[in-house]
């Protein structure tokens, strides 16, 4: 096994990206290395180098539809982003619930929820939304780690949960890549599953409300941040809030959201929610804001192709029940490899048709069910993305609390949300998945 090619190309891109190394070379590198380290010495080194790449490009076809839709779905986040939407729900907040932490509290978490799927703008709502209200976190003294966990919470769990905004981006890769490892699924079994880790996801948010509830002060510092005291609710917001409406029943009713995202904007567009004369700006901020995950997604999934090609996947299912066949221990060690990829790539939605490569061979030998199947792909998948120093989420949630440089991102952001989430789903994930 120590010179098993899957292995070792799966641990060298781990430790690129764990040293910061650009993730993207740190994919296509492993690749090669795997391809490479399958084929004999004697063949022509650029004849094998083309072939690895030809493969690795007809792999990536598999994640077309999802580099699309979050193409699409950023150029709306980004046509959010221009109007008062989100200003609104700041003043709302702000004035309404001004001396109810709880209550503060589980409406960050419900409007972060909102994100993934009534208007999916992912993180680009934090800057907007969190600056403003660290005046109001200083004056109840709420502690920040708090704010952490509840953000993530919203920003996580619709996507692992809801075959909706960016959860049905997921479950469509999670389909896809199942499929493409010989388990038979539609997305509505995958949807049938996963809502299970709402309750994972739940308990952690409980927990830490619990643990981070002692009153912490911070000084009160001037932060730089729009003013949103004379703000205005006119054409173009309405359009937008239309157009968000429609991008939404579309996906519900024909389930794709490249179509959704696609009919959302260009109503958005002929409406006047965005200039004809921005569009192109606007475009191009959705390819800023989205372009580079777009194809962090193409290419993961181009890796697992490569992966298969080895022939060496084999090798690791046979050792692996040398090893042991309690489902229940390979359950959790596929839940922590799982829990260091992502941590790794920053990214549960290209670490999924990695896993599914490794993981589904050897859930099939062990006679797993399919709904335990599509649990254990898509929790190992999931677990990480809280806490990975290179997800959006965290970076994200630690550019709005530290708007004062009074909130350190890893203290204060990754440790708290590794902590409350990844461990619960570790330990939960492998549970569920064992009894299901």
């Amino acid at each position: 096994m120590l010179t098993n090619p899957v292995l070792i190309s799966v641990f060298i891109m781990l430790g690129l990206c764990l040293l910061r190394f650009n993730v993207f070379l740190a994919i296509l590198v492993s690749g090669l290395i795997a391809g490479l380290m399958s084929v004999s010495f004697d063949d022509n080194i650029l004849v094998v180098l083309k072939n690895i790449m030809n493969t690795f490009i007809s792999g990536m076809s598999g994640n077309l539809q999802t580099s699309l839709s979050y193409v699409l779905v950023g150029a709306l986040a980004v046509a959010v982003s221009r109007t008062n939407l989100t200003a609104y729900l700041v003043n709302f907040i702000s004035k309404k619930m001004s001396d109810k932490r709880i209550l503060l509290l589980f409406s960050l978490a419900i409007i972060s929820s909102f994100s993934q799927n009534l208007i999916p703008i992912h993180v680009a709502f934090i800057p907007i939304l969190i600056p403003p209200m660290l005046s109001l976190f200083n004056k109840l003294k709420i502690d920040r780690r708090a704010v952490a966990c509840v953000v993530t919470f919203g920003l996580t769990t619709p996507y692992m949960t809801l075959p909706v905004g960016f959860g049905l981006i997921f479950q469509d890769i999670i389909t896809q890549s199942l499929n493409d490892n010989g388990v038979k699924v539609t997305q509505s079994d995958v949807a049938g599953v996963v809502w299970l880790m709402f309750f994972i996801m739940f308990f952690g948010l409980l927990a830490s409300f619990i643990y981070y509830r002692k009153p912490k002060a911070y000084q009160e510092l001037e932060t730089k941040y729009e003013n949103l005291d004379n703000i205005s609710f006119g054409k173009k917001e309405l359009m937008v809030m239309i157009g968000l409406l429609i991008t939404l029943t579309t996906q519900i009713l024909v389930g794709s959201l490249p179509l959704s995202a696609l009919l959302g904007f260009l109503f958005i567009c002929v409406s006047g929610g965005v200039e004809y004369k921005k569009i192109d700006e606007v475009f191009l901020g959705g390819f800023s804001l989205m372009g580079y995950v777009a194809f962090i997604m193409l290419i993961a999934c181009g890796f697992g192709a490569v992966l298969q090609s080895t022939g060496a996947i084999k090798e690791i299912v046979d050792f692996t029940l040398s090893i042991t066949t309690n489902k229940l221990i390979i359950a959790f060690g596929m839940m922590c490899i799982g829990l260091l990829i992502t941590l790794g790539i920053g990214s549960s939605f290209g670490t999924v048709p990695i896993i599914a490569t490794l993981f589904v061979p050897i859930c099939t030998a062990l006679g797993f069910s399919a709904e335990s199947i599509i649990f254990i792909i898509a929790c190992a998948g999931a677990v990480g993305d809280t806490g990975s120093p290179a997800s959006e989420a965290t970076l994200g949630i630690t550019v709005g609390l530290n708007a004062d440089n009074q909130s350190d991102h890893i203290k204060d952001v990754c440790i708290p949300t590794f902590i409350f989430y990844n461990i619960p789903l570790v330990v939960g994930g492998a549970l569920i998945a064992y009894y299901l």
